[in-house]
């Protein structure tokens, strides 16, 4: 599957903004879909999750919300009460197994990110 990320750009705390993940392939649906981001110097980390429920890091718990549209063959994630510390490249992630992963280095599919930041 090839992903296609796109929706970063600049944003003022408090702030929204909707990021997009476009999938090719017939399988999307059968897949576990994420979001993950790196900041600068740091680590890429886990944001959200799409299998058959959901699940977020607890930094972003109750303010980002994670959908996937499977006739779209698209995942979305819904950034609300953005803060300076979102700032990040965020990258869409697919993983073909029936069990679910936090970690990046069980992905295997990866979209080409897209910066978000947010201004204090």
């Amino acid at each position: 599957v090839q992903l296609q990320a796109s929706g970063g750009g600049l944003v003022q705390a408090g702030g929204s903004l909707r990021l997009s993940c476009a999938a090719s392939g017939r399988t999307f649906s059968s897949y576990f879909m994420g979001w993950f981001r790196q900041a600068p110097g740091k680590e890429r980390e886990f944001v959200a999750l799409s299998g058959v429920s959901t699940y977020y890091a607890d930094s972003v718990k109750g303010r980002f919300t994670i959908s996937r549209d499977n006739a779209k063959n698209t995942l979305y994630l819904q950034m609300n009460s953005l803060k300076p510390e979102d700032t990040a490249v965020y990258y869409c992630a697919a993983r073909s197994s029936s069990v679910r992963s936090y970690s990046a280095e069980n992905y295997h599919h990866w979209g080409q990110g897209t910066l978000v930041t947010v201004s204090s």
